[in-house]
């Protein structure tokens, strides 16, 4: 399997896999602002186009 070397592309993907958890009730109690952060720090990166 091939990573990614987009920071972006592997942020979203660290996102989407938390927000699936989140969905199955699976996590710990600070997860909504580390998703905000993460969501903020991935999109930041994608529109740089790192």
């Amino acid at each position: 399997m091939k990573i990614t070397k987009s920071i972006g592309t592997l942020l979203l993907a660290i996102y989407l896999i938390l927000q699936g958890l989140v969905g199955l009730n699976v996590g710990f109690p600070q997860i909504q602002v580390i998703m905000a952060i993460l969501a903020l720090v991935a999109g930041i990166f994608l529109l740089v186009g790192k």
